[in-house]
């Protein structure tokens, strides 16, 4: 992965509390990067077993014991409408984040880079973009070579209940 000098903010890692520049989590579903804000991630796992619940959405891929909580597991590839929708691997990567003081597991492909980058370089989401990935992208980075989609956490998490 390749960023965009403009975008990224070479400043070092001891300015952390920077107001300029804001760390994210990069996600990879489908090809496609996408970005979650680094303050909102809890954990990111490795291959966990997922329990099937009965008569759930399809998006919600089950259910999983983290260190004696419950946490929901969220299909990423199905709630964006990529194929395959359904897994039927009974491991899977998540990253977790935290909505209303609930834990969700959030199924993707692959785990990449912290990327710190500069609030200048954000855009707003595209009117190009799938209406789908509208409703839960907060806006767009540039990199070198792809567009990093920025995920709205809440709005996506919203999106699976409604």
């Amino acid at each position: 992965m390749s960023a965009n000098a403009d975008a990224l903010d070479y400043e070092g890692s001891e300015n952390q509390h920077d107001t300029q520049s804001k760390e994210f989590l990069t996600i990879v579903i489908a090809g496609q990067r996408f970005g979650i804000p680094i303050l909102q991630v809890q954990d990111v796992l490795g291959e966990q077993t997922v329990t099937k619940i009965p008569l759930a959405p399809p998006e919600v891929a089950g259910s999983l014991n983290l260190r004696g909580r419950i946490v929901t597991a969220i299909d990423m590839r199905c709630r964006l409408g990529i194929e395959p929708c359904s897994k039927t691997t009974s491991s899977t990567m998540g990253v977790v984040v935290e909505h209303e003081n609930e834990l969700y597991s959030l199924i993707i492909d692959e785990v990449g880079d912290v990327l710190r980058l500069r609030n200048e370089s954000f855009e707003s989401t595209p009117s190009t973009l799938d209406s789908l990935w509208r409703e839960i992208s907060s806006g767009v980075y540039r990199l070198d070579d792809e567009l990093l989609v920025i995920l709205d956490v809440p709005n996506f998490v919203s999106s699976v209940h409604s």
